[in-house]
């Protein structure tokens, strides 16, 4: 069963979902905070969204500056990762 394409967004698109200006994305891309899929055309993932949401959420309400922003949210994403990967074993009997 062959599964359905990956939804992409423009810039345009990314800064309407995250209520920010185009110019802006493009300068968060420069700095590493947010990943484009093909630079000749930047596009980006859906799930970019929310992550750039909650980057200017952490901004907003606890002062931390984007590039800040994007290091707690990967630190969190480890830590996610590892609390799945050690789930089975805490399960599991001694």
């Amino acid at each position: 069963m062959p599964s359905e394409p990956e939804v992409l967004l423009t810039i345009q698109e990314l800064a309407a979902a995250s209520g920010i200006r185009p110019e802006r994305v493009t300068n968060l891309v420069r700095l590493g905070v947010v990943e484009a899929i093909a630079a000749d055309t930047p596009m980006f993932r859906v799930a970019t969204v929310t992550r750039l949401r909650r980057m200017l959420r952490l901004r907003s309400d606890l002062g931390v500056n984007l590039v800040g922003a994007a290091i707690i949210l990967d630190l969190v994403d480890r830590l996610e990762q590892v609390q799945r990967e050690l789930a089975p074993l805490r399960r599991s009997p001694s």
